[in-house]
């Protein structure tokens, strides 16, 4: 089907007619709109979209009308947290996505990218796991720095030179973690949670995986780890690839069915969000859709289940000026942003430091640094310079694209501050009472 036809969207159109409320175009949501703020068009704006949206669904406009937005799009969801009618932008756009993808013809070298991506990389562990490995090879033996010394990268073009510049170093062998299928607590267990080790995390933050296996164990848990966990599927489902994200999802809850635990608990909150919405994903499913339901109501990010389950306040002394950046799948997506706070706050001598626009989108947004460098950049700016205006001695946030985004924004920025995860900030706290390093 050429993608200038005109043909509505059955998949659009029970969205608009479903139990996501229309917009009433009142605009609360342009202020908090990132894309809208920095071009102040319309069309970039939540309610531009709802309506571009609308006119592909009902065959007003063709599809290619949506192309364009539907990726320029963050999918950061500020505009669900301010929205009165509580439209659900974020499932608009991904359904939106998926249309495109449909009708959309990719040249060769793309399309090999793609099916490189989705279909081999993130859904076979294996292959996640030799990329690491080579990725670490290619930092480790110098490669990394003398491509960077040289701008080696600047050859092949400016983009390439952007993409490799985002790199974080991926943990040296020897100090990997080898996650043991359980983790068991010396006291009798308060409750028996699985932990989801993710993807990106288990790559290239190694070391906030194993803090939090740690702080979960410091608070009575018995920790269970599944070594046949899959991607959480988000990846696939803001690409316009559901069918994807749908079979790692019943991956998912055949491996954490096994283990019978009480909970299931995700340190990022981009997975933890897309988990908790396996059972509305898999509804139509009738051999999966009472599981994911199940799966479902077990999920919860890790400051969210640390708040609820009573925390151990037993922590050693961090003076430290912390600036804390509110990841916008937690935020925006769960409504979580309390919950990391009184966690922070519990440490003594810690200061919690606010500053400016802290709920704004870092400009990661899953690969939107890879696909729109451009704009990205301009928001990791301001949001670095925010940050410097309060001089914190370390930035905390609690999302691996996060991490990965401030990470370079400190390198851009000659920034000397280091850029953790929530749980390696609380790990440190405990290890501190202890009289452990807090290092």
């Amino acid at each position: 089907m050429p993608e200038t036809e005109k043909c509505a969207s059955e998949t659009l159109l029970l969205l608009f007619g479903g139990d996501n409320p229309n917009c009433i175009r009142c605009g609360l949501c342009l202020p908090h709109c990132p894309t809208y703020r920095e071009t102040g068009l319309e069309s970039d704006s939540p309610r531009g979209r709802v309506a571009v949206i609308k006119g592909v669904a009902l065959g007003a406009l063709p599809i290619d009308a949506i192309t364009h937005q539907m990726y320029f799009c963050l999918d950061c969801r500020a505009c669900e947290t301010v929205c009165p009618s509580g439209v659900k932008m974020g499932k608009l756009v991904e359904a939106a996505r998926a249309e495109v993808e449909k009708r959309r013809r990719y040249n060769l070298l793309p399309r090999l990218a793609r099916y490189a991506a989705m279909e081999f990389l993130f859904k076979r562990p294996w292959s996640l796991s030799l990329f690491g490995t080579l990725l670490g090879m290619y930092q480790l033996l110098g490669v990394q720095a003398l491509v960077r010394r040289l701008h080696l990268m600047r050859i092949v073009s400016r983009y390439a030179e952007e993409i490799e510049a985002l790199l974080p170093l991926v943990p040296k062998r020897n100090d990997r973690q080898t996650y043991r299928d359980h983790h068991p607590v010396l006291a009798p267990a308060r409750y028996r949670v699985g932990f989801f080790h993710g993807c990106v995390m288990k790559i290239f933050f190694d070391e906030a995986n194993c803090a939090s296996i740690d702080v979960l164990l410091e608070n009575g848990c018995s920790v269970i780890t599944p070594r046949v966990q899959r991607c959480c599927g988000a990846l696939h489902q803001h690409a316009g690839d559901p069918e994807g994200a749908l079979e790692l999802a019943r991956r998912n809850i055949e491996a954490f069915e096994r283990e019978e635990v009480d909970y299931i608990v995700v340190n990022a909150p981009g997975c933890s969000v897309l988990m908790k919405e396996y059972g509305e994903l898999l509804r139509g499913d009738p051999e999966y859709a009472e599981r994911a339901e199940v799966f479902s109501r077990k999920v919860k990010d890790i400051t969210e289940f640390l708040v609820e389950i009573g925390f151990s306040r037993r922590m050693g002394a961090l003076n430290l000026r912390v600036a804390y950046d509110d990841p916008c799948h937690l935020l925006h997506g769960q409504g979580i942003s309390e919950q990391p706070r009184e966690l922070m706050r519990a440490i003594p001598g810690l200061v919690l430091v606010d500053f400016k626009e802290n709920s704004w989108c870092c400009g990661s947004a899953g690969i939107y640094n890879i696909t729109h460098p451009d704009l990205s950049m301009k928001l990791l700016d301001r949001k670095m310079h925010n940050i410097m205006e309060v001089s914190p001695d370390i930035i905390v946030t609690a999302n691996p694209g996060c991490l990965i985004q401030l990470g370079y924004g400190g390198r851009r920025h000659n920034l000397k501050v280091p850029v953790i995860h929530i749980m390696q900030l609380l790990n440190m706290a405990y290890r501190a009472r202890d009289g452990h390093p807090s290092g």
